[in-house]
């Protein structure tokens, strides 16, 4: 989705026509805020990673009798900015000015893989990483993908987890995976966007969870 055209760079103005906006409007403050007199003042809009609610699992009893506390999940420096991704290229990518995050994606994505994994009853007990007690796992994980892309058949979101399992009493990893999906976006504007977002992150929770319990399933080395 191509940017706002009230966020396109203005184009730079000489000395005269600067020194004569600032005398009409009377301050220099209000010809900033405002990008010149009579202009429009832009205030950012803030949006929320909404994930719809994991699948609650069938059964009753925990698959393990073992504990795991889950470390917030990490993200690369270009998402930590705070503002709304789009890519227009494999190489470049751009960001939203006025569109930005109200809170940061990855302590929403932590705390949707706690619920899914709660729901999924893998184990007895599930926590955020606080390092207080005797836990039995530790999962960590990073968020690799989300943002908008713009092609010339529409705007698509993606997002993509990663993810390993360590078993605390003899330090070795015992599940590792990675879960992705992208979505087209039909309607094209910002919140459009944002939704989808939530949607293709919460399908990438839930594989990653599904991943995690199919190796629970398959090797026995796992369970204690």
């Amino acid at each position: 989705m191509e940017p706002n055209a009230d966020q396109a760079a203005k184009r730079s103005e000489g000395p005269q026509m600067t020194r004569r906006r600032l005398f009409t409007c009377g301050a220099g403050i209000y010809a900033l805020l405002t990008a010149g007199c009579g202009g429009k003042i832009l205030y950012p809009h803030y949006y929320t990673l909404d994930l719809p609610a994991a699948p609650s699992s069938t059964a009753t009893d925990p698959r393990l009798r073992a504990t795991v506390t889950v470390r917030p999940f990490q993200t690369p420096a270009y998402l930590r900015q705070g503002r709304i991704v789009y890519r227009q290229s494999a190489a470049e990518i751009g960001f939203y000015e006025y569109h930005r995050w109200a809170a940061e994606p990855a302590a929403t994505v932590t705390s949707g893989i706690i619920e899914a994994l709660r729901s999924s009853h893998l184990f007895s007990f599930v926590k955020l990483f606080d390092g207080q007690g005797q836990q039995d796992y530790l999962m960590s994980g990073r968020i690799e993908q989300l943002e908008e892309i713009d092609s010339a058949e529409g705007v698509r979101v993606a997002a993509r987890l990663s993810a390993e399992l360590l078993d605390l009493r003899t330090g070795a990893t015992v599940w590792a995976g990675e879960a992705g999906e992208t979505s087209q976006v039909e309607t094209r504007n910002v919140n459009s966007v944002v939704v989808e977002m939530g949607h293709v992150m919460q399908k990438s929770i839930d594989r990653l969870v599904g991943s995690l319990r199919q190796q629970i399933s398959v090797d026995s080395e796992v369970v204690r």
